[in-house]
């Protein structure tokens, strides 16, 4: 395989939080966000997201496959340190924020917020709050940072770390009202939990811990989440990721705190080391048709950073595989998605604060086409 370069929310929309785009030009990309930031629209078109201390930038393909972009549209939200990003089977867009704000004298008041988009190119939602399972102010300020997944039903599903390092799920119930938040339990959680929502519906998670990793899933759509024996191994913080590589099976890949180096796990199977040496962010993941073949793509920002690329049969890492620089360099993380055409496509915040994206072209393997700024 050759490589290269070359639902409960409310749905009342605010049509003045899109700031025009002549404005939008003063606000630079300053990274990206958490989870999976260039999403395929129900339209066939892409659509990127980043962040800036004062809200969300948004670009988006004008039309299917590309290559022209309309963007950055500014959507402002204050006071969030954190915002993450998952679409559902529905290809509605949730964004999870981690608001901190300032009231006075003591820790800040720190909540979990929510927004939706709902079509490619719309606006966002208002963000509705979704609390604090702590009450106690000191506590509530030490609350972690929101990750999540959407199931085959559209509910949402959002982790955090509490205070006491256990971990905390709120999700959306049957009728679309949230449910109170839940302790999933767990020992000395590190933020930053690597969750997937398989075809079939079902959920896992995987959380780094001080020693170990723990590892929660779900036995049917929707039901309770299990607590399985926990991993010996030692992730790096904020680095787990994960992919349904077979039905119902995920590769969870992450970081060695001793080693540095990449490796890739499923759960009852050996460690697999994959090389390369990933900067503080996951790696991306996802899965593609190349020359016929069922294949899984990663891509990373390394040390300096730069972003490699790799490419190589499904659940076959063992076989090995060779990471190729792309030429880009970026902040943040990379993103992969398939387009409008069922091309691989990359994107990335480069150091200057925009867009690029490099396209995948005609030819065997995985090559992409020299990136262009948006």
């Amino acid at each position: 395989m050759r490589t290269g370069s070359g639902r409960g929310a409310a749905r009342r929309r605010t049509d003045d939080s899109v700031v025009a785009h002549t404005e939008a030009e003063r606000h630079t990309a300053e990274t990206t966000l958490d989870g999976r930031w260039l999403v395929l629209g129900k339209d066939g078109r892409l659509t990127a997201y980043a962040r800036t201390r004062a809200g969300l930038l948004r670009w988006t393909e004008t039309r299917p496959g590309g290559p022209d972009w309309t963007g950055p549209d500014f959507f402002p939200v204050p006071d969030l340190t954190h915002v993450s990003v998952v679409q559902g089977a529905d290809a509605y867009v949730h964004f999870l924020g981690r608001r901190e704000t300032r009231k006075g004298d003591g820790p800040p008041a720190v909540d979990i917020v929510h927004a939706i988009q709902y079509q490619t190119g719309r606006t966002v939602t208002e963000w509705r709050s979704l609390g604090n399972p702590h009450k106690d102010r000191e506590k509530a300020a030490r609350f972690g940072v929101p990750a999540a997944a959407v199931s085959a039903s559209g509910r949402v599903h959002v982790f955090a770390r509490n205070a006491g390092r256990g971990l905390m799920l709120r999700r959306e119930g049957a009728t679309g009202k949230w449910e109170p938040w839940e302790d999933l339990k767990g020992s000395g959680v590190q933020d930053g939990p690597a969750v997937v929502a398989h075809a079939s519906g079902r959920i896992e998670v995987l959380a780094g811990g001080d020693q170990d990793a723990m590892w929660w899933r779900q036995a049917e759509a929707d039901g309770d989440f299990r607590q399985e024996p926990n991993i010996p191994v030692r992730m790096a913080p904020g680095t787990p990721a994960a992919l349904e590589t077979a039905p119902d099976r995920a590769t969870y890949y992450w970081t060695d705190r001793d080693s540095g180096q990449l490796v890739g796990h499923r759960p009852g199977g050996w460690l697999i080391p994959l090389g390369g040496a990933v900067a503080e962010h996951p790696v991306t993941s996802m899965r593609a048709v190349l020359d016929g073949y069922d294949c899984t793509v990663l891509a990373h920002r390394d040390h300096e950073g730069q972003v490699m690329l790799s490419a190589f049969g499904a659940e076959n890492e063992q076989a090995g595989l060779w990471w190729s620089p792309t030429g880009e360099r970026c902040v943040g993380t990379p993103a992969l998605a398939l387009d409008g055409s069922g091309r691989v496509v990359l994107a990335v915040i480069g150091p200057d604060g925009a867009l690029r994206v490099a396209r995948q072209t005609g030819g065997p393997g995985l090559a992409l086409a020299p990136s262009l700024r948006v």
